[in-house]
């Protein structure tokens, strides 16, 4: 049986010292980059491997921390059950790896430790990845946390090249290179599942063709609106959401690798070798910086947060036209709960769900701007809570996402229902004031006398269509027969003809920039 050492780890090519520092990414080993595809650690899979905890295997001796040189009493177990955070910090396993083998490479070129010595590290670094994967690697809260698990299993596993590992670098540096690594991996997870509820709410506007619905303001009927048009109101949403992600991404995605403690190294080390390996714009310019910035925590929770927002109002929207006193969409089975006492009801609990989690997603982003406040330069120990309301924040909008489209593929609108709701609340009101301007007279003149013809509706309770020429003149003598090409939720709809408005040709060409932009199959749809 061939030892970890003996495979061959390809070495990378000789480069200057200076003033050429980027790396080719198609030269760095492949063990960099295991199929190049990053992807958001499943918590149901990696997560599975054992945990070892202390109290529960008192046999096990307490070993010493990989710090304690300078220490003659161990930690107590309360505050080793406190400090400890590979119970959640593990999820970034597979990141913490990555950076582990662009450090190691980036060693051994430098001459800091021998290709001999890489490659034991490189191939034991992969048996830990694959034990972590199939549920064997064992963690140890007395390891306290991803980073000395991982270390220190590789010691137990290569001896003393592993020991040379954690030159020229901290686990200050290294936890906010795995963050930036995972976020990173996570926004693009993100991105994909927005796209998908985009395409869904396109296809729903696809199969629901000249349907006019009430359009509100405070609550109230206002004008009429396409159904089409207030559908892709979330289409456009999302996409703001979809900027402001990659935005963010772009601007965490440089390397702090090597900034080590705060204060960087006096060793010859090449940082942009390791930002070029792990896929990183540069190195970040500032050590101190590099340590103890959070930006890129916040403002990736702070969009998250507004992505949240925008799928509770869509919720909001839809429960409410679920309900019996609107009756404008129907949720199928598939998406619907039931009561335990009352069986006649039908609930749309994924949208309820949504607008309840939001307050979740906003409160991760909270608990990080309240963590953050009164830190002083550089690296805290606070910052090991930034992790669980990050993890929190994605695994919730993720679920949000998902849910919310699977409710857009299982939703009627009640055409015949909303028609028959249409007439009540007066909304070709304005249409009607803007037909008066059309006449010539100034819209304030216009408003007052379409107020009176309104309030003529109510209390002879009937529709503007309804009143007849001689009493509209009876208002204002300037009506004429062409009124009533105005008159009416459908006529009204016609008279749209801004740009971004709610008229057919609008809606239509906003329509068809999504389908290109989304790339739909309208054969499909």
């Amino acid at each position: 049986m061939r030892s970890l050492f003996h495979s061959h780890h390809p070495i990378l090519p000789s480069i200057p010292n200076q003033p050429s520092r980027r790396l080719p990414l198609s030269d760095a080993p492949r063990h960099l980059f295991p199929g190049r595809g990053w992807r958001l650690a499943a918590a149901s899979e990696a997560m599975a491997s054992r945990e070892l905890d202390k109290d529960q295997n008192p046999n096990i001796p307490k070993e010493n921390k990989l710090w304690g040189g300078r220490f003659e009493d161990s930690v107590t177990d309360a505050v080793e059950r406190f400090s400890e955070s590979v119970s959640f910090d593990k999820e970034l396993y597979k990141h913490d790896i990555m950076g582990s083998r662009a450090h190691a490479t980036m060693l051994a070129h430098q001459g800091l430790m021998t290709d001999s010595d890489r490659d034991g590290i490189l191939h034991g670094l992969d048996e830990i990845e694959r034990r972590i994967e199939a549920g064997e690697f064992v963690w140890r809260t007395d390891r306290e946390d991803v980073h000395m698990n991982i270390e220190a299993a590789l010691t137990d596993m290569i001896g003393e090249p592993a020991k040379k590992l954690h030159t020229a670098r901290s686990r200050n540096d290294q936890v906010v290179t795995d963050l930036r690594l995972w976020c990173r991996e996570a926004i693009d997870k993100i991105l994909a599942h927005i796209r998908q509820l985009q395409v869904a709410l396109v296809g729903l506007a696809l199969k629901n063709e000249g349907l006019i619905v009430p359009g509100y303001t405070h609550l109230q009927r206002a004008q009429p609106v396409l159904l089409r048009h207030l559908l892709l109101t979330y289409v456009e949403q999302l996409e703001r959401d979809a900027g402001r992600l990659v935005g963010c991404k772009d601007r965490m995605n440089f390397c702090p690798l090597g900034a080590c403690a705060l204060a960087g190294t006096g060793l010859p080390i090449n940082r942009f070798m390791t930002s070029d390996a792990l896929g990183f714009t540069a190195p970040m310019r500032n050590s101190i910086d590099a340590v103890s910035d959070r930006d890129f925590v916040l403002e990736f929770l702070s969009a998250n947060s507004i992505t949240a927002i925008h799928l509770s109002r869509l919720g909001e929207e839809w429960v409410l036209w679920a309900s019996e006193e609107f009756g404008f969409l129907t949720p199928s089975d598939s998406v619907s709960t039931g009561s335990s006492i009352m069986p006649q009801k039908k609930n749309p609990d994924p949208m309820e769900l949504v607008r309840g989690k939001s307050a979740r997603v906003v409160g991760d982003l909270v608990t990080l701007l309240v963590l953050c406040k009164g830190l002083p330069q550089a690296y805290n120990r606070d910052l090991q809570e930034d992790k669980e309301p990050l993890f929190d924040s994605v695994r919730t909008i993720l679920g949000m996402l998902e849910v919310t489209t699977e409710f857009a593929c299982n939703i009627t609108f009640n055409h015949a229902k909303i028609e028959r709701a249409l007439p009540a609340g007066h909304l070709d009101a304005t249409t009607l004031a803007d037909y008066l301007v059309k006449k010539g007279m100034p819209f304030r003149t216009s408003h007052e006398i379409v107020g009176r013809s309104v309030a003529l509706c109510i209390a002879r309770n009937c529709q503007l269509s309804d009143l007849t020429l001689v009493q509209l003149r009876s208002i204002n003598p300037i009506f004429d027969e062409d009124v009533y090409e105005y008159l009416g939720a459908e006529n009204s709809v016609k008279k749209f003809s801004s740009y971004g408005s709610t008229g057919s040709e609008c809606v239509a060409e906003q329509l068809n920039f999504w389908i290109s932009k989304l790339h739909i199959n309208q054969a499909q749809e």
